[in-house]
């Protein structure tokens, strides 16, 4: 008798929390819907590295000024100039790399694939072409004597100009997989995430690049 009651009190808690499902095919019950997040993990990680990447210039950009702004003499006696005009040219082709994966965002949102390839295709030539004309002047600036043994002058500026090129080799290693995703369909419009947190990172690189090189070229 005892284990009948335990049973049939077991069976009336589960008819009183049971969800009364429609016997006639009628509408199922609702369920409480959850709001979307306002970012997406992918872009507040991107966020949170580039918010990272930030302090590590500005700790090099801070240190650079210090010894820049005290020294009576820049760049210091027999070491050669760097190339202004030349470097100048390169940041303007660096620039129309940034404007053309942006551009390729707003494409990817009307649904343009071949013309969001073209675009990204673009950007990361424009990269390359940068990365080979700064290599170039490097190479120049080696054989004219400026090292990373050259004193604090070689040291602060190989150490601030190359640790962006790595970014720009980087970013533009990426474009190219983003670029062989949206050809072979794995990235849409309804899946651009990949797309935009690559060109996110992308105009942070590109736009890193002025004020370095108004503070080491031009300063």
């Amino acid at each position: 008798m005892a284990q009948e009651a335990t049973a049939r009190k077991i069976l009336d808690e589960t008819a009183e929390t049971a969800v009364d499902l429609p016997a006639h095919g009628g509408t199922p019950p609702s369920f409480p819907s959850y709001p979307r997040p306002a970012i997406s993990n992918a872009r507040l990680g991107l966020l949170m590295f580039i918010a990272a990447e930030s302090m590590l210039f500005a700790g090099l950009i801070g240190a650079f000024l210090v010894f820049r702004l005290g020294s009576g003499i820049w760049p210091p006696p027999f070491q050669p100039r760097l190339p202004v005009i030349v470097t100048g040219v390169n940041t303007l082709i660096l620039l129309l790399s940034g404007w053309s994966a942006r551009r390729a965002v707003k494409l990817l949102r009307s649904g343009s694939l071949s013309e969001v390839s073209r675009k990204l295709f673009a950007a990361a030539l424009l990269g390359v072409v940068f990365l080979a004309v700064q290599s170039y002047e490097w190479i120049r600036l080696v054989q004219f004597g400026l090292t990373l043994s050259s004193g604090v002058y070689g040291a602060t500026f190989y150490t601030l100009i190359g640790l962006h090129a790595v970014h720009v080799l980087g970013a533009v290693i990426w474009l190219a997989i983003v670029v062989a995703q949206t050809k072979s369909g794995i990235l849409s419009p309804r899946r651009r995430t990949g797309v935009e947190i690559c060109v996110l990172y992308w105009s942070f690189v590109v736009g890193l690049w002025p004020v370095l090189y108004g503070l080491v070229y031009l300063l």
